[in-house]
């Protein structure tokens, strides 16, 4: 039986980007977002990263001792699963981009992937990734 790591990625918004909503009105397009389970509103997830776990656990590694980075990431194992959206994107982007320089360039690839991933819930809070740990 062999572990993996899934980082998937809301794939579908339902917000028109056309029409620049007030930032008023963009928050309670989020809040419905967020609620829209409770209304029939299915979020449809793309896997955007897999790894290996016992990779995904030396990859977590590099990250800083202690730090929340570490603790949130160290969710997979502990949980089985965790959610990363727009309000951990900047300590993660931060300790990610700080551990490059002693990861390994299969880590490295891994950790510019999820900057990336990073990037885009920045730009649109809307977006978040579920981290699963796969057993098949």
């Amino acid at each position: 039986m062999s572990e993996s790591v899934v980082f998937s990625q809301l794939s579908r918004k339902f917000v028109d980007n056309d029409n620049k909503a007030p930032d008023q009105a963009q928050q309670v397009i989020y809040y419905s977002l967020a609620i829209g389970h409770h209304l029939g509103v299915i979020d449809c997830l793309k896997a955007a990263l897999v790894c290996p776990y016992e990779a995904y656990q030396a990859w977590v590694a590099t990250l800083e001792a202690g730090s929340e980075a570490r603790r949130k990431m160290e969710g997979v194992p502990r949980y089985g699963e965790i959610v990363i959206d727009h309000n951990h994107v900047v300590m993660l982007a931060r300790a990610f981009d700080a551990a490059l320089a002693q990861q390994t360039p299969q880590q490295q690839q891994w950790s510019r992937e999820l900057l990336d991933m990073l990037q885009a819930i920045q730009l649109e809070p809307a977006i978040y990734l579920m981290v699963r740990r796969d057993r098949d």
